[in-house]
């Protein structure tokens, strides 16, 4: 099967956002009047949770154990109200030029458009956050460089879960064997091979201690991953 398509996560993929989300999360905190406060450390445990507001629920719930919430209305809507907050603020982060794409990324998506492939993203952040990021990298056409696109608001299920994935390679209508994924977590491998998708992994400081076995490839970043490389790696694949 011919390499036909590339999908792309976003979050520590796409760009280093990990540090702005951070901030943002800890700037809704205060907002919000909590005392929460996350540090490095912290932040980069509970990425192991896929999601933010679901990050937030399992803190919450691992450091106040004893909340009770009939039907649960209260917590969800601070966890909702906090999740407006922190967009919001990562969003003025980015637009603000805090956030830029990785090394290699707008070189090889080009490459992959000027060769008749197609680009799709898989992703657990919210739609905000995606066109917030590539309305900046790419401009205000951004959507057209993408063939379909999965985000937390289409699939509910977060990664390691492979739904996303599975969406996307219906969207695009090709098998998984034509598809290449770009990931960054474990998480994020482990959705992608469930689906059957081999993966380029291209870790970053907070994912750079995952368990990445199973990936295609391994690599620092794509600044020298080229498409004809992308290529034979998809035609005689050897997992690292």
């Amino acid at each position: 099967m011919t390499l036909q398509a590339l999908i792309f996560d976003v979050d520590g993929t796409l760009a280093d956002t990990e540090a702005a989300h951070l901030a943002a999360f800890n700037h809704a905190f205060a907002e919000e009047g909590l005392d929460w406060r996350w540090d490095t450390a912290l932040y980069t445990d509970l990425l192991a949770i896929s999601g933010g507001k679901e990050r937030m629920l399992h803190f919450w719930q691992r450091t106040r154990g004893d909340i009770v919430d009939i039907g649960g209305a209260g917590v969800r809507d601070t966890i909702d109200r906090l999740h407006a907050l922190k967009t919001a603020a990562y969003e003025a982060m980015v637009q603000n030029g805090a956030v830029e794409l990785r090394p290699g990324v707008l070189r090889l998506m080009s490459e992959a458009l000027a060769q008749g492939l197609r680009l799709a993203i898989a992703t657990t952040t919210s739609p905000v956050n995606i066109a917030a990021l590539l309305r900046r990298a790419i401009g205000p056409d951004w959507r057209t460089h993408f063939a379909a696109i999965g985000d937390a608001s289409t699939a509910p299920l977060k990664k390691p879960h492979p739904q996303v994935y599975q969406q996307m390679l219906t969207a695009l209508q090709l098998p998984a064997d034509a598809c290449l994924a770009f990931e960054d977590s474990s998480n994020g491998l482990r959705a992608a091979t469930a689906a059957g998708i081999a993966t380029v992994v291209t870790p970053n400081s907070f994912t750079a201690h995952h368990d990445f076995s199973g990936a295609l490839r391994v690599v620092p970043d794509l600044q020298q991953v080229h498409l004809a490389q992308l290529r034979l790696w998809h035609r005689a694949p050897v997992a690292h």
